[in-house]
């Protein structure tokens, strides 16, 4: 097979069995590739399954899927190769149709173009620029098909000029007008000055191709380390009593979803440096062959595009697969409890367990303040802009704009989630059933709750210390409740992150989901409170 200007060779992409270019490509356990039907027919023929190349026996027979990676980078290795077949030489391209402009019938192939006539010549009509003297003192190029372009446009002229100001070509009139005070030099002075960069040019693109090349292998080990550890972790799981098979599950779960963002993320990164490593090389190549043109102007006018580095740096950017499972297939070995606890401490299976215990919940419109609208499904409430005459009820709230919900729990654990999108003071928690409405909110008062203001969040107490270290924006709040336990516990919904907990507390009375709107604040305020369905769990 040709070869193609790639990153990694053609051997790389080399079924050892078929000896051509990977198709379907899959992976044995101990790593090696091979084309599928290959490897299978290998198998077929032999009473033994073992890998062609090292010679590990499998048994039984493992159960192959297709290395995805693998097939991406045949794959684009293959279009590579394609490309380069059907891409001409650009030299060649440049020369090949250039004919004599003397010939009057059959046009010859140009062999020199005379920039001072403007005019290309076969080899007839080039000789009396070799013999007449008035003739020889002009520059003669290998032949070029855009002698218009060495012309100054403004003063037909020859451009045999260089302005290193404006990085252009110009005749000797354009020093007297648009050019005047610029750094102009010899066009042949620019030439030698461009020509002495080269080398560097080309030094800084092979840093380049070989940097690129080495976060290539760097986010493929990433991948590769992602797909062994969760190989490992299901083979550890699977040897486990019944009792935690669902932690195996959830921690699974949790691997193929961040292996899965990992892998799209790499995926997209060696596609944007396999790209920049293909336009690097040639731009080397390109480099190399105007380097050996004796045509000065195409020179320096194409050095500036092709020794100009990439606009994207690469040295800080890589794919880490948090994948630190290490610990709990060892614990778990050792005490199924242990496991259990650092499953917990996962924030998606923490969430998971918790949504477990949802409740679904409605605002109680005899706790309502009276400025408070409810929606008809009993799910949103939003602070009006009058007080309406209500009948006095004792559960009522009449010193601001709380209200609580209807459902109130004397045991066990509960769970809701409460969007407070587009508001900037609001507070939720729980309190309990015999809450003296006017007083101050805090623990000792029977509110557990965190409160957003113009000071962020911190939890509902009278004291000074009360502020939570939160800096993003809150826009839905989960709110668990351990009855027995004593505890309450907030959560970023969006991001599944632990807010805050009250611990350590002896709950003797119903506990009520508890919500304050905190008032319109002339419109900045006035988004409403909703209770949201909680997903369903898996």
């Amino acid at each position: 097979m040709a070869t193609a200007s790639c990153l990694l060779s053609e051997e790389k992409f080399l079924c050892s069995i078929c000896l051509d270019v990977f198709t379907e490509p899959v992976s044995t356990p101990c790593g090696h590739n091979f084309c599928s039907a290959c490897i299978l027919k290998y198998w077929d023929s032999s009473d033994i399954c073992l890998c062609p190349l090292c010679k590990r026996i499998f048994c039984p027979r493992p159960e192959l899927q297709v290395n995805t990676i693998v097939s991406g980078l045949a794959a684009e290795f293959k279009m590579l190769v394609q490309v380069k077949a059907s891409t001409p030489d650009p030299q060649l391209a440049e020369t090949a149709d250039i004919l004599c402009d003397i010939c009057s019938e059959i046009k010859e192939k140009a062999v020199k173009s005379c920039l001072m006539c403007l005019v290309s010549f076969c080899e007839m009509h080039l000789e009396p620029h070799q013999r007449v003297a008035g003739l020889k003192s002009h520059t003669l190029l290998p032949p070029v098909n855009n002698l218009d372009a060495r012309i100054c446009e403004t003063h037909s002229k020859i451009t045999e000029l260089y302005c290193r100001t404006d990085q252009a070509c110009i005749c000797v009139l354009c020093i007297k007008t648009n050019h005047k005070s610029h750094n102009v030099v010899p066009l042949e002075e620019e030439y030698e000055a461009v020509m002495a960069k080269k080398d560097e040019s080309m030094a800084n693109i092979q840093k380049m191709i070989q940097s690129r090349s080495e976060k290539i292998a760097e986010i493929e080990d990433s991948v590769d380390g992602a797909e062994k550890e969760k190989e490992a972790s299901v083979q550890v799981f699977t040897d486990l009593i019944i009792s935690i098979q669902r932690s195996q599950a959830e921690l699974v779960e949790v691997i193929e979803e961040r292996y899965r963002a990992t892998k799209q993320k790499a995926e997209d990164f060696l596609t944007d440096l396999r790209m920049e490593v293909t336009e690097l090389e040639s731009r080397s190549s390109q480099l190399e062959q105007l380097s050996q043109s004796e045509d000065h102007h195409h020179f320096v006018q194409s050095f500036p595009s092709l020794s100009s580095p990439l606009n994207k740096d690469w040295a800080n950017i890589g794919v880490h697969c948090d994948l630190s499972f290490g610990a709990v297939r060892r614990a778990v070995t050792l005490l199924k409890q242990r496991a259990d606890q650092l499953m917990e401490e996962l924030p998606e299976t923490k969430m998971k367990r918790m949504r477990e215990y949802a409740v679904d919940l409605t605002f109680d419109p005899d706790t309502a303040y009276c400025s408070l609208v409810i929606s008809q499904d009993g799910k949103q409430v939003v602070a009006g802009d009058t007080q309406e005459n209500l009948p006095y009820n004792p559960k009522r709230f009449e010193i601001s704009e709380e209200v609580l919900a209807k459902e109130g729990f004397t045991t066990g654990k509960f769970y809701y989630e409460v969007q407070v999108k587009g508001k900037t003071d609001w507070i939720v928690g729980v309190v309990r059933e015999s809450v003296e409405t006017y007083l101050v909110q805090s623990v000792k008062n029977g509110y557990w709750a965190i409160v957003s203001d113009d000071n962020g969040i911190h939890r509902a107490s009278s004291k000074s210390d009360n502020k939570i270290i939160w800096t993003e924006k809150l826009q839905k709040v989960g709110i668990f409740v351990d009855y027995n336990k004593g505890a309450v516990s907030f959560y970023d919904v969006n991001s599944k992150s632990h807010i805050y907990s009250f611990t350590g507390h002896h709950f003797t009375e119903k506990l009520f989901p508890y919500f304050s709107l905190q008032g319109n604040m002339d419109g900045t305020n006035s988004a409403p409170i909703i209770i949201t369905p909680v997903p369903q769990t898996h």
